[in-house]
């Protein structure tokens, strides 16, 4: 899992229950919601119908340890559900890429969790012989984001690391009327001056179809990987990435790419 977990802090002596913004990277209003016994019950069944089990430590444990323990204290009862979870969902989605399975975990719309695994892919050549699948690239890792990650609202932090994928994808420095990185700045600009998230322009909008919007485009590599993260973490205020934002994509892909060789 790519998620940090929060250190939660407590007033001493005071009892609260553990919220999701203790133990996943999320925000706004979800990040103070207690994590209730039915939320937990719902990423266990969706979890269960994409994996065929929970996932040890995955976030229907998490949420199930949570959850239990704030029960018990008596601060949510059995049947509670959280109204961000109640209302907006909680679901396991597969994003299938050439030779890649991403699974990504979402609560309200917001990731808390995501796996990818590699999968061996054969094609058939013209002359009917097996051909080994290509490597993921950058701009596949794009369409992964825009699909983990969608909802997000474009900021300045994503305009960046849309820049250097574009840039370490074409292989050239400069930014391309109407390309991925100007929409995206352009995105990141108007956002900013908007209150709350309705109408924000988000990573879906501009990162669907990132292949075809790509001059040229390459396999991701470890270099790729660690060029995009910088400049994702040098723009962000909480030096942290997305999670199933574009670094994080771009870095997936380009693991799989090292396990391929």
């Amino acid at each position: 899992m790519s998620q940090e977990q929060p250190r939660r802090e407590q007033a001493e002596g005071q009892q609260e229950p553990i919220k999701y913004g203790d133990v996943f990277q999320v925000s706004g209003d979800l990040a103070n919601k207690p994590i209730a016994p039915e939320d937990a019950a719902m990423m266990q069944a969706a979890e269960t119908t994409v994996f065929g089990q929970t996932q040890k430590g995955g976030p229907a444990a998490v949420m199930q340890a949570a959850a239990t323990r704030n029960e018990r204290a008596g601060l949510v009862g059995h049947r509670d559900v959280t109204d961000v979870a109640g209302e907006e969902g909680v679901t396991v989605a597969e994003t299938n890429l050439p030779g890649t399975r991403i699974i990504t975990e979402s609560v309200g719309g917001q990731v808390v969790g995501q796996y990818v695994e590699a999968k061996p892919v054969m094609q058939t050549g013209a002359t009917g012989g097996a051909v080994g699948q290509s490597a993921v690239t950058i701009g596949e890792a794009l369409e992964a984001s825009a699909r983990a990650a969608g909802d997000k609202p474009v900021d300045h932090s994503d305009a960046a690391a849309i820049q250097a994928a574009e840039c370490r994808a074409t292989g050239s420095n400069i930014i391309t009327p109407g390309g991925l990185a100007a929409t995206a700045q352009s995105a990141a600009a108007f956002n900013e001056g908007l209150v709350g998230d309705e109408g924000k322009v988000k990573l879906a909008d501009v990162l669907t179809g990132a292949t075809t919007k790509l001059s040229a485009d390459k396999a991701a590599t470890r270099e790729d990987a660690k060029g995009i993260t910088s400049a994702e973490l040098r723009n962000d205020p909480n030096l942290k990435t997305h999670p199933g934002g574009v670094a994080e994509s771009v870095a997936a892909a380009a693991r799989i790419n090292e396990r391929g060789t």
